[in-house]
């Protein structure tokens, strides 16, 4: 298994809306097309106006398939025309992540 660690810095006040549009829009499209959130965070300390989130994959080829679907959907075009003409976003990251051998998910509880 590979973890797509995602990392968006917004622009000063706009985490609210950002989160909103990405609720709306995108979340539905990418449940659908992705399926594996392991989590999706806002941060409330540190380095502010950040959202984290991270979705798991087999391995790099189910990502790219995955992603390639999604990418050619005209609704997740329209989510991407409509974030990037609200000039919400600062900064974008994202990096691969595999698990070191000794790690396993923590169980629920």
């Amino acid at each position: 298994m590979i973890v797509d660690l995602r990392i968006y810095t917004t622009l000063p006040n706009r985490l609210p809306e950002f989160v909103a549009l990405y609720e709306a829009k995108a979340w539905p499209l990418q449940l659908q097309y992705l399926g594996n959130c392991l989590g999706w965070y806002t941060t409330v300390e540190g380095a502010l106006n950040t959202v984290v989130h991270m979705w798991g994959y087999a391995d790099q080829g189910d990502r790219e398939r995955r992603r390639t679907a999604m990418a050619a959907d005209p609704a997740w075009g329209d989510y991407l025309a409509e974030a990037g003409a609200r000039g919400l976003l600062l900064k974008m990251e994202n990096r691969i992540l595999r698990p070191t051998g000794f790690f396993s998910a923590l169980p629920k509880g």
